[in-house]
Order: C-alpha cells, then structure tokens, then sequence
C-alpha cells in the first residue's frame, strides 16, 4: 500500500512529490555522501522527497565531516527547516568508509536530530574483540543501529537487525489498534507486538535463520569468519600495494578494497568490462 500510494501520488502530482515532498521543504535529513542510495530513496517513501536530502561533505578519509554536518544544520534551522534525523554509515558500501559516530552524535544532540546508524555491512565486525572500535560513539548517542546478518554473517537472505533505544518514538508511529487486535497480554504489557514496529502486520519469524548460524558456528567460528575475511582483504591491499599498475584509493580496516588501475576511467572502465566479460 505505501509504495502503490507513493506511485499514484507521484504520477498525481507530475513527479513533484519525489523531487519535493509532500511538506514542501519544512523538514530535511542529512547523510555522508558517500551513504548508501537506500537512504535518499526512504525520504521519497517517507514524502519528504529527494530535496530534503541533504549530502554531507567528507573528509579525507571518505568519512563524514561533523564540522560540514554542523555547518548545514545551522544553515537550515536559520532558514526556517527542522533537522529531522542524520544516517552515520559503519562501513559505506562504495569503500567501507566508517563515519565518526562519536563526533557526529553530539551534533545530532544539540540540534534535536535523530541519530541512526547504518552498519549494514560492517557492524558483525564487532563480534571480534579487536574490532569493536568501529562502534565507537554508538552505545552513547545512537537513536537507532541497524546491521544485516546476511551480508558478512553467513545467514540467508533476507536479515536485517534493527535496534531503537527508545522504541515508544517507534511505536509512536506506527501503531494502530482496531477492535480486531486488542488482547490482553498486548495491553498488559506481557508481549511485545513486532507488529508496530515495522509497515506490515505481519511478521516474518527471520530470528530463526540467524539462530541456526550461531548455533552452528558458535561465536568462535564467527569470529574466525570475519577475521579470515579481513586477513584475506589485506593479502590482496598488500599485492595492490606493490603493483606499479594499480592504486589503493581508501583506507581499508575491513574486508573492502576499493582500488583502480593508474590512467584514465577509460582505461578502468575497459579493464572492468573485460574481467566481467570472463564470466569468472
């Protein structure tokens, strides 16, 4: 139902509703520019619509710069706009870039803005000891972590974990309660109805793939899996390394090199069509 009505509003309002949301820019969300695209495609579904995305500079490290987060909030709210909420990535998908949690959070603080933090790909990292930094700043101003068990977590599609610390904002919204499902353990408060935390009613029971991993594996061979995963990524950095034909272009802590051959893209954009073109 929500993305039918966002396709008959869209075709309704001749595409304005996806460019400029159905609050006509009164509020607006920030992220890294280099966030995963999902992020500019929830504000259409939302209503806010792409204009009130804002795409946050980065620094040298590809990360988000809490400095130009800060400089666009103050833009915003002295133009009239509420600061919504700002995504953080762990672990960006274009180079694994690892936003500074710690730094952005106070911001997010200041302004009223909900904090969510995006670590899709990498949050499992931090099932080993040793990686653990990459969650820095979460525990303390996090509004809202999600992480996806059937990235690097060897469970199946589809698994997203979802964590809010106040789950009343979340109810909040989405709550509806019709004669049909009144009960009295939901009204007494003895179960937690997963219904109003997610748009349908219905709930899938996705716990039990990753409950099947980890008694599997157990958390040692978790652990192993990713700490294989990130030796194997830094065996090849190092070949990329000491080859004069290629470049490492972005820090890499995790299991993503992100890297090119020296020249120009068209140079790149011939050797990517030709590795592909092996079907290997």
């Amino acid at each position: 139902m929500l993305v039918t009505l966002l396709a008959a509003l869209h075709r309704a309002s001749g595409g304005r509703v996806a460019r400029e949301g159905i609050g006509l820019g009164r509020y607006v969300v920030y992220t890294s520019a280099e966030a995963n695209c999902g992020f500019e495609k929830a504000a259409r579904i939302t209503g806010l619509g792409s204009s009130a995305v804002r795409f946050i500079e980065t620094s040298a490290d590809l990360s988000m710069d809490p400095q130009a987060l800060r400089a666009a909030i103050e833009h915003d709210v002295g133009h009239g706009f509420t600061p919504v909420l700002v995504m953080a990535t762990v672990g960006t998908t274009s180079t694994g870039a690892i936003d500074p949690v710690g730094l952005i959070g106070p911001v997010c603080r200041e302004y009223g803005a909900w904090l969510h933090v995006d670590a899709a790909y990498a949050g499992v990292a931090a099932i080993c000891p040793e990686l653990r930094w990459i969650h820095a700043g979460v525990a303390e101003f996090a509004d809202s972590y999600a992480t996806n068990p059937h990235k690097w977590l060897l469970t199946a599609l589809d698994f997203d974990a979802c964590y809010v610390a106040d789950r009343g904002a979340l109810t909040g919204a989405l709550s509806v309660l019709p004669e049909y499902l009144r009960n009295g353990a939901s009204e007494s408060g003895a179960v937690v109805d997963y219904r109003d935390w997610q748009v349908p009613l219905g709930r899938r029971f996705r716990a039990l793939k990753l409950w099947a991993v980890i008694r599997w594996y157990g958390a040692a061979g978790l652990r192993e899996h990713i700490r294989h995963s990130v030796a194997l990524a830094q065996q090849f950095a190092s070949w990329v390394g000491t080859d004069e034909r290629f470049e490492v272009l972005a820090p890499h802590p995790l299991s993503l090199i992100c890297f090119r051959l020296r020249g120009d893209d068209s140079a790149n954009r011939e050797l990517l069509d030709a590795v592909n073109a092996t079907g290997r």
